[in-house]
Formats: structure tokens, C-alpha cells, sequence
């Protein structure tokens, strides 16, 4: 069981090294790297890898999960930097991104499906509730319809998503989510 006490600064500057180019590795499609070269990549030996990550799905896993938790760590900022609409309009075309991330990282979470892991479930959870999160604003502004939540949202850009082994495949998702976009906005009730 990992220690619940706060890692010494080079602990946690290797230890977020590690995933710096564990990320990079997986994006750039090399899911099959092994650990001693993400370690290598990292300045680290194979030994310090293994003390923060205990396998190499831990490690695959960390990486999915930092990325679900910047991504859903957006829309307060994009709510106060956009109306309503805008914002959820910004966080969809980042879902997009981030599926284009999973594209990059596809193989490499292959490893983790197989486990008991609950990291697709508490992303799909994260994401829903910053999708309820924007679409409760924009329904309190009148921009969108308050009858949809994020969990439809996300499954309607899931499918959107999906199409995602086509060439060209982004731009159409693009378009398709602008769709999307503009069915939220229809029958949504105006304040003013």
C-alpha cells in the first residue's frame, strides 16, 4: 500500500519526471515503451520508477488520470472567462483533444482494461460533472436547454468520438460537436 505522507521535493521532481515522459511516450504513439526507457528518458534509474509505480499499468494509469484531471479542473476557468455557452463550447472542442489524446494512448491503456482499475469510471464521472457543471450555468443564464446532462452529453460525444480510427477524423468531430453545440442551445429558456 502506498505511503499517504508527502514526498521529498526530489522524490516528487522524479516521481513527476516519470510521468512527464511516460506522457510524452504514449502521446507520441510509442505505447509499447518499456520502463527502462521511460526511466531513462526520466534521468532516473529503473529502481526509482518501480518505487512510485509498482507496475507499469500504475504508471499508464497515473498518466490517463492526470490528464482527466486537468481537463476537468477547466470549466470554473472558463466560466469566468466566458458566457455559459462559450465555455461548454470550449470544453467540448478539449474532449475532442482529449480523445485525440486517448487515440495517442490508445494500446498503452489497453493494459490497464483488463484490471479491476476504476479510472474509466472516475474519468467518465469527472467529466459528466464538469459537463453538469456548465450546463447547470448556461441553463441559470438562459444560453441552454436545462433538460440535458452531462452524463448524455458525454455519451453523445463518446459516439462523436468513437469515429476517431478515420482519417480526418477531428475536423468531423469538430463539426459534429458545433451540431451538438447548437441542439443545447435550442429551446433553451432566455432570462432576458
Amino acid at each position: 500500500m502506498p505511503s499517504t505522507r508527502p514526498l521529498r521535493a526530489d522524490a516528487r521532481r522524479n516521481r513527476d519526471a516519470l510521468l512527464a515522459a511516460a506522457r510524452e511516450a504514449f502521446l507520441a504513439g510509442e505505447a509499447d515503451a518499456h520502463v527502462d526507457e521511460i526511466a531513462k528518458r526520466a534521468g532516473v534509474a529503473v529502481g526509482t520508477l518501480y518505487r512510485h509505480f509498482e507496475t507499469r499499468e500504475a504508471l499508464v494509469e497515473e498518466v490517463y488520470r492526470q490528464e482527466v484531471d486537468q481537463l476537468c479542473a477547466l470549466p470554473s476557468q472558463l466560466l469566468a472567462q466566458h458566457t455559459p455557452d462559450e465555455a461548454l463550447r470550449y470544453f467540448l472542442l478539449r474532449l475532442v483533444d482529449h480523445a485525440a489524446v486517448g487515440k495517442g494512448m490508445a494500446v498503452a491503456l489497453e493494459s490497464i482494461m483488463a484490471t479491476d482499475s476504476p479510472v474509466f469510471e472516475d474519468a467518465r464521472a469527472q467529466m459528466a460533472g464538469a459537463l453538469d457543471e456548465l450546463l447547470e450555468a448556461g441553463a441559470a443564464a438562459g444560453s441552454l436547454r436545462g433538460d440535458i446532462g452531462g452524463r448524455t452529453v458525454l455519451r453523445a460525444l463518446g459516439g462523436i468520438c468513437g469515429m476517431r480510427i478515420a482519417e480526418g477524423w477531428k475536423d468531423e468531430a469538430v463539426r459534429i460537436t458545433e451540431i451538438l453545440l447548437d441542439g443545447l442551445r435550442y429551446g433553451a429558456v432566455r432570462t432576458s
